[in-house]
């Protein structure tokens, strides 16, 4: 499944700025703790192909989320805004629960120390198009690999769709990757 969508990555790669085939279709970008190129990566991709973009980039402050509505009843009324909503907060599992409300799709830009899957397919689609495989591969993880949600994505992703992969953990013992992780890759 994921060499057909990097197939598609490659084709959309190709596509000029004048293509329009998300004309009419509204992205919320709702993100609740700082982020620039991950916003702005999704932001600008909306844009290029002709949608539009409702955003909030400091939710955590400035939504009702500050004064106690619950994620729930945020996603339940931001879904009828927009056609995708695209979500970072700094909960862990805050996306799949957005997801279990929501009237339309969610895509999980980063749910606090949990997951970061959409750089994980990022990272992982790169190392497909330089290398020309997934398989076969030493994958050495160097930093903060307990709080590095990037990195927990990526391991996970690539142990579920790539075969003989071998990885590397590379840091200093306070900050070493933690053992649910290291479990799930076994």
């Amino acid at each position: 499944m994921l060499v057909e969508l990097f197939e598609l990555s490659n084709q959309m790669e190709k596509v000029s700025h004048t293509d329009r085939s998300l004309h009419n279709h509204i992205m919320i970008s709702l993100f609740y703790e700082p982020s620039t190129r991950t916003r702005l990566s999704f932001e600008s991709a909306m844009i290029r192909l002709g949608g539009t973009v409702i955003t909030t980039e400091n939710a955590r402050e400035f939504s009702s989320g500050a004064k106690g509505e619950t994620i729930e009843d945020t996603i339940r009324v931001v879904s009828g805004y927009g056609d995708v909503i695209v979500m970072r907060h700094f909960q862990s599992g805050a996306a799949e629960i957005a997801s279990q409300v929501a009237t339309i799709p969610v895509i999980n830009a980063g749910d606090g120390a949990g997951q970061h899957p959409t750089q994980a397919l990022l990272d992982i689609y790169t190392i497909y198009k330089e290398l020309g495989t997934m398989d076969d591969l030493s994958i050495a993880m160097v930093g903060d690999l307990a709080h590095g949600r990037t990195v927990r994505s990526l391991s996970q992703l690539m142990a579920q769709n790539c075969k003989n992969i071998k990885f590397y953990f590379i840091s200093p013992p306070n900050v070493a990757m933690r053992e649910d992780v290291k479990e799930y890759l076994k």
